[in-house]
């Protein structure tokens, strides 16, 4: 978390940060077929977005990730969750008090911060990763997680990721989407400020992944920049959708209710 005021928090993507073994490496993935569910009514739909908000708070996040994929499709269904057109690949009481005094005394602050924690959420769900829950404040994580060492941000069901990380391989579309969603944060700052005064711990985690994998720096640096762009064209294709999630995520809404936000706003002649 960054101690200084007027400057969003570091740390604000919530992939369970593991370590792999130096045996792990990339694997090419297979192909998959597209999903095509029956036609959903926007009742319907609501009331399986508020299933799903009911799985996460129980902490049952393979039932809501079920949940949403299961509700996938153009006929009434969720047209966003993993339908990203992408560019392809050729803290302490410290911290809480000083990022409690940003965000009551500096509307500039507050603001930033959820628009980066918008960018994360966003860029997540159009890439097939679910968020399961986010906060703004460090005050909110505290209330919400009886802990001061974890930071706010946007946690995501990350299922998928730990089981390839356990079996030693890490595919080409996880780690992607990975650094994706990492650098999320920092490209919606920059798209809207010109500058990204937070994300070092975003990076810093990218950074140690893509060591851990064996990445020379010429191969690193070639990975980053394949994601901020493939991002920052995600971004500007859903500017709508990012801006509508960012209120819903300052008014506090649920994970369903931003994503029915998304769906709402995203532009659907260029998923």
């Amino acid at each position: 978390m960054s101690t200084r005021l007027g400057g969003a928090p570091c740390c604000c993507f919530g992939f369970t940060q593991l370590q792999p073994p130096a045996a792990v490496r990339l694997r090419l993935p297979p192909a998959c077929a597209a999903d095509t569910s029956a036609s959903q009514s926007p009742a319907r739909l609501r009331a399986v977005l508020e299933q799903v908000d009911e799985a996460l708070s129980k902490g049952n996040d393979e039932a809501a990730l079920s949940l949403v994929r299961g509700s996938q499709g153009e006929d009434g269904g969720l047209r966003g969750f993993g339908a990203a057109r992408q560019v392809y690949f050729g803290g302490g009481v410290r911290n809480l008090v000083l990022d409690t005094i940003g965000h009551y005394l500096s509307q500039r602050y507050h603001n930033r911060v959820i628009q980066h924690e918008a960018g994360h959420f966003l860029i997540a769900y159009l890439l097939g990763v679910l968020p399961k829950g986010y906060t703004i404040t460090s005050l909110d994580t505290l209330v919400k997680q009886g802990s001061l060492n974890v930071q706010a941000g946007t946690a995501f069901v990350d299922t998928e990721f730990l089981e390839e990380m356990n079996t030693g391989k890490l595919s080409a579309t996880m780690l992607n989407k990975f650094s994706c969603i990492a650098l999320a944060g920092v490209a919606t700052e920059y798209l809207l400020y010109g500058v990204a005064e937070g994300g070092l711990a975003d990076i810093n985690k990218l950074d140690g992944l893509l060591k851990s994998l064996g990445f020379t720096q010429k191969k690193a640096d070639s990975q980053v920049r394949w994601a901020v762009l493939n991002t920052v064209l995600i971004l500007r294709r859903h500017e709508k959708a990012r801006s509508q999630l960012a209120e819903a995520m300052s008014s506090g809404k649920s994970v369903g209710t931003c994503i029915e936000v998304i769906e709402g706003n995203i532009n659907t002649d260029d998923i």
